[in-house]
């Protein structure tokens, strides 16, 4: 049973490091007197090329432009929890199979002791 608390013990503390991980820059006011505080990194790429190079003209452009920026963020949380999922459902795969074999082949005789000469 120590297993099990020890277990609970170390999810609880990966749900509160990654709850503060979300929190901690809202509290903090972290992006301040920023335009938008929190942009992804394609926008905030985009600005500094145009400020070094303000005549830059990008090599292509994209097939299809999301009508709005909440439509971007959510096709972008779609993609990222396939992605997910898939991942988890092949590691799950791998586990149960390998477990599905060791039920099967059943605990494993222990070694016969040497033989006396």
């Amino acid at each position: 049973m120590s297993g099990t608390s020890k277990n609970t013990k170390i999810n609880a503390l990966l749900l509160l490091l990654v709850a503060a991980l979300a929190v901690l820059p809202i509290a903090l006011g972290m992006g301040e007197g920023k335009k938008e505080p929190f942009a992804g990194a394609d926008s905030q790429a985009e600005s500094a090329i145009t400020e070094i190079r303000p005549d830059y003209k990008p090599w292509f452009s994209p097939l299809h432009e999301p009508p709005s920026a909440e439509v971007e963020s959510a096709l972008f949380a779609l993609q990222a929890a396939l992605g997910a999922g898939v991942l988890a459902y092949y590691f799950g795969l791998r586990k149960g199979r390998r477990q599905g074999l060791a039920q099967a082949h059943g605990p494993q005789d222990p070694p016969a002791p040497p033989a006396e000469s």
